[in-house]
């Protein structure tokens, strides 16, 4: 039970509030420490400068602005608007001590030749910093993170199978013109039977037991006029890179699904598939996109994946 009434004071000691509890439990009345009442008048301060100069409080449907503003560079003219995260970050990346010396590295790296860049520690450690993080906003999306691709989908990029070519400067044609894959599909010129001839006669070339007689009349179909498929695979089965015509007898099933079949039959019926009903893919150009030296530092880096030749 409290009280109100004051006890004694002794000459020196503290005064209390005046409050008591249980006869003898008293609230002393200390004044508070002069260094937090100052850090106190300095958050209020600090308060008060910070909702003048920065965005604050919210009017309606907008917002205070502040008096503070930023400065950067957007499409080749100066802007100048209140400050904000994003503003920031513009000034930074144009500005800011690591954009600046990222710069110089990519003016120095695109005044470099592929050999040059390829045989440079310090270039190379450059472009795999930078262009990871370009191929991860380009190229990731299709390529996967790593560049190993979807099997029937996206090619991979880290083994030695190139469509179009694997050096450095074929990788920097696709970049700059895209790629568009095409292969008819031959449901309509052939018949199902037809179809597994053929699959028995690109399987036989990649070291699988095939029936001899599928094999010998799908390459009959192969490399003659009913399915002419030599036009843009080669007599010898080897692929152009001139067209984008991949090499059927390396062993190397990008676009089908060969190796997770689970016996022959079942393999044959997956190329079968593939043959009937043909395949367009489409790679975008990055020319207007990505500048010059961009597309140089990421054609670089696809190459150091693994499957560059």
């Amino acid at each position: 039970m409290s009280t109100n009434e004051k006890p004694s004071k002794k000459p020196g000691e503290v005064g209390t509030t005046g409050h008591v509890w249980d006869t003898n439990l008293e609230e002393y009345n200390n004044p508070l420490p002069r260094w937090w009442l100052w850090g106190f008048y300095a958050t209020v301060v600090f308060a008060v400068v910070y909702w003048i100069l920065f965005p604050a409080w919210p009017v309606g449907d907008g917002f205070t602005k502040g008096l503070n503003t930023v400065t950067f560079t957007e499409d080749g003219e100066e802007v100048t608007t209140h400050w904000n995260t994003r503003s920031l970050l513009a000034r930074d990346m144009q500005t800011g001590t690591q954009a600046v010396r990222q710069r110089e590295m990519l003016e120095t790296v695109g005044a470099m030749e592929y050999d040059e860049i390829l045989a440079d520690v310090d270039a190379m450690g450059f472009v795999n910093a930078y262009a990871k993080g370009s191929f991860g906003t380009w190229c990731a999306a299709c390529h996967q993170t790593g560049g190993a691709g979807v099997v029937e989908q996206y090619p991979n990029l880290r083994d030695d199978h190139w469509l179009w070519g694997g050096t450095v400067e074929k990788i920097e044609e696709t970049l700059v013109l895209g790629r568009l894959g095409y292969m008819p599909g031959y449901r309509e010129s052939l018949n199902s039977d037809q179809l597994e001839e053929v699959a028995s006669y690109v399987l036989s070339l990649n070291g699988y037991e095939m029936n001899d007689e599928a094999v010998s009349a799908g390459a009959e179909i192969f490399t003659g006029e009913l399915g002419g498929c030599f036009q843009c695979h080669g007599m010898d089965a080897a692929g152009r890179t001139s067209q984008g015509a991949p090499n059927l007898t390396n062993n190397i099933w990008g676009l089908v699904d060969v190796p997770g079949a689970a016996d022959d039959a079942e393999r044959v019926a997956r190329v079968a598939s593939y043959v009937s009903g043909g395949v367009q893919r489409v790679m975008p150009a990055f020319s207007d996109r990505l500048s010059p030296t961009e597309i140089k530092v990421l054609a670089a880096y696809v190459h150091s994946l693994g499957g560059g030749q």
